[in-house]
């Protein structure tokens, strides 16, 4: 058990709420005694009597270093039951806390316990609702309207701009798609994310930057367990998972599965999901783990809506939706491996990965797409003292290729009829990278970096009645990074960068010429440009026992952001708008505005205010069709609050708050908007960090008819299908149980 988790058992109460993400002081020496780079005030789990404390080698090294982070102790000699290893390659959540904070920008770390125990936990929304500049908001099922400082809100269906992994694995496609369906909430242990050119060591290239989901492993605390939600709207999800160590073998699975009618029409849908890796350490210094993932997705699309309906009735589906029985249906297997060698100040990971994707999905047409992505990667971490400089160096590369056969039909009543299209597409992303984060003084480090991204998005028509063509485009994109991280003292960092992104289009930025009237342009895929980005930020960020906040400030110049610049039967068509900027505030406080009310000591009982605000500024810069109007798709003002009790004992209770304020464009043209509006909540359970956890919680309590999210199209007219409504009033409630 590291000095920090030791710190944070004594100092905070064993809770469950989610305070905010942050992430401040990075460890220092036991003299020091440093607040660690928490995201929560939550439960922490019991003591783990098998891991034993650092080496005194490594003791030493952090009393002589200010933010090294933990290393793994080795394990003893002759040790056959595995009990004193940890595993090498895939970091706790404390671990992973002090790493990510060397990043002097928009990073957020959210472990479980900041939701699983205490929310219905179905969706991302449900993982990222307390994380400033992040705006997700579920459409149908699992699916959800992701977007990251404005990332991706043209993108009217799928995920583009942020890009997603598990465990370091894509689950975006090789062209930059990604789905929500093969998320599993129940499945992490923590859940790290980068904003923006932040995400430089993952390749990221976008300006939502990555978002990586981490699962336990079978030397973590409590790998056995099992969990029932039951709730609203026909919910029902029964989870179990199962782990253990023996000797230099260790092995961790868990697998979900769960079903529910949903809140609208035409919106029942079922999931079966399995999680899993196995580890072998070769030596105390050498570690290979390699991964499994398994998802079967059956989803109804209840599709959007005019803004009447959407506030009317909420629950009705589009009527094209229920009659072509409009589906997304998806079948994956993922596996990959990943090898860790540790030297005295330099570690190197190393591995690679396969994916093989099936997507049934009725809609317009019956796309029937099979994808088989494949690639690998390799990263080298030096951390070290030159000339009495503490120097962390931070260079690899990515590889992520792949197929699709994309085949589409004419859909009857959901079912495939005459073929339409046949296309072969192969997508290529070659990534290098390379940070230095240079202390020239023991507590401000000057961090610079840059990568180099190679994309290739090429196309090879079979046959077609779309009027897609034949096509290839590359594209070379260097993406340079320069910062300071300054640690004013052990539990507050100031930091400041500027940093440059790039976003390659995908084939669905392609527009079918057939779709076209004559007096809109034909801009098939390989004519656009990729989208880049330079963003300068300042922040800071603390952590003490009774409060906590974070706040950012940024400002993106963009060219070529990917926009919907005009449509056809009602979509937006993704282009190249010329020059546009998003800049914002992303700010969140957490405090014990009250304390020993009824229980004093060491460990009194609290009233915990819980804030995350964003302010959105995304505007067009002078263009000439839209001037500097605003850009569709996202709210200017967006709050998310919570007011809990919490007792030593770890029980809580209290209400919590989602607000818009003020109505957003939905169209380019700044001439229809969504609803403000505000839902409460109340949630209640226990959760003491032991084994038996328990919670109920309702939603939107006053059954309001809200709009949750938004489609973006150039010119907007009052019966515009573009809203997808909000769930009514909701009960969840759930038990787990692990050991």
């Amino acid at each position: 058990m590291s000095s920090a988790f030791r710190w944070l058992r004594d100092c905070v109460l064993a809770s469950a709420a989610a305070v905010i993400v942050i992430s401040p002081a990075n460890a220092q020496p036991d003299s020091q005694k440093p607040l660690p780079p928490v995201t929560i005030d939550a439960p922490q789990q019991k003591r783990d009597a098998t891991v034993r404390p650092p080496r005194a080698a490594e003791r030493s090294a952090r009393a002589r270093r200010l933010t090294r982070a933990p290393t793994a102790p080795a394990p003893s000699a002759g040790d056959q039951s595995g009990a004193s290893r940890v595993a090498l390659g895939v970091l706790s959540a404390q671990q992973a806390l002090v790493e990510i904070n060397n990043t002097p920008g928009g990073v957020a770390l959210v472990p479980a316990e900041a939701y699983r125990n205490s929310t219905v936990s179905n969706t991302i929304k449900d993982i990222l609702d307390y994380v400033p500049g992040v705006f997700a908001q579920p459409k149908w099922g699992d699916d959800t309207r992701l977007s990251i400082r404005g990332s991706g809100l043209s993108r009217n269906f799928h995920l583009r701009g942020v890009q997603l992994y598990m465990d370091g694995i894509p689950i975006n496609t090789a062209d930059g798609y990604g789905d929500f369906q093969e998320i599993d909430p129940t499945a992490y242990k923590y859940v790290a994310v980068y904003k923006g050119g932040n995400a430089l060591q993952y390749g990221a290239n976008s300006l939502g930057g990555a978002i990586n989901f981490v699962i336990p492993t079978g030397r973590d605390p409590f790998p056995n367990g099992a969990s029932f939600d039951f709730g609203a709207f026909g919910f029902k999800r029964l989870q179990a998972n199962a782990g253990g160590a023996n000797g230099p073998w260790d092995g961790f699975v868990t697998a979900s599965t769960q079903a529910s009618d949903g809140f609208r029409d035409h919106s029942f849908g079922s999931s079966n999901r399995i999680n899993g890796n196995i580890g072998y350490q070769i030596s105390p210094d050498v570690e290979t783990r390699f991964y499994f993932n398994a998802n079967e997705v059956r989803q109804r699309i209840p599709g959007s809506v005019d803004r009447t309906t959407a506030l009317t009735s909420p629950t009705t589906a589009a009527p094209i939706n229920v009659a072509n029985d409009w589906q997304r249906n998806i079948d994956t297997v993922r596996v990959g491996n990943k090898t860790t060698i540790r030297f005295e100040n330099t570690q190197l990971e190393f591995g690679a990965f396969g994916v093989d994707r099936h997507l049934m999905h009725p809609i317009f047409q019956w796309l029937d797409y099979r994808y088989k992505d494949y690639g690998g990667f390799a990263k080298v971490t030096d951390d070290r003292f030159i000339g009495g400089f503490r120097n962390r160096f931070v260079a690899g590369f990515n590889i992520l290729n792949g197929t699709i056969d994309a085949q589409q039909f004419v859909n009857v009543g959901g079912f495939k009829a005459t073929p339409t299209s046949s296309l072969l597409q192969k997508p290529q992303n070659y990534s290098a990278y390379a940070e230095n984060s240079f202390y020239f003084v023991p507590d401000v480090a000057f961090v610079a970096g840059t990568q180099y991204l190679f994309a290739v998005r090429d196309q090879q028509v079979n046959f077609s009645t779309n009027g897609d063509l034949n096509g290839r485009s590359s594209f070379s994109l260097w993406s340079p990074k320069v910062g300071l991280l300054w640690q004013v003292d052990p539990t507050w960092q100031v930091f400041g960068n500027i940093s440059r992104s790039a976003e390659v289009p995908s084939f669905g930025e392609s527009v079918s010429p057939n779709f076209l009237s004559p007096t809109l342009p034909n801009i098939p895929f390989f004519l656009i440009k990729p989208q880049t980005a330079t963003t300068y930020e300042i922040g800071t960020r603390m952590k003490r026992p009774d409060y906590a906040w974070e706040i950012a400030l940024y400002r993106a110049n963009i060219r070529n952001e990917l926009q919907c610049l005009f449509s056809t039967f009602g979509n937006c068509n993704v282009t190249n708008a010329d020059r546009t900027f998003h800049q914002g505030i992303e700010a969140g406080a957490g405090a014990a505005i009250f304390r020993d009310i009824f229980v004093g000591g060491a460990a009194p009982d609290k009233i915990w205010l819980n804030l995350a605000y964003t302010l959105n500024d995304f505007r067009f810069d002078n263009d000439p069709t839209f001037g500097n109007n605003i850009l569709p798709g996202a709210p200017r003002h967006y709050l998310r609050a919570e007011l809990l009790y919490k007792h030593p004992t770890g029980v809580y209770f209290g209400p919590n708050l989602e607000w818009v304020p003020q109505a957003y464009f939905v169209d380019s043209a700044n001439t229809l908007i969504t609803s403000a509006y505000a839902i409460w909540g109340f949630k209640a359970g226990f959760d003491n960090g032991g084994p038996f956890t328990g919670y109920i919680e309702a939603r939107n309590i006053a059954n309001k008819a809200y709009i949750a999210s938004a489609s973006i199209i150039n010119r907007a007219t009052p019966t515009s299908p573009l809203f997808e409504p909000g769930n009514g009033r909701a009960v969840y409630a759930g038990v787990r149980y692990r050991w």
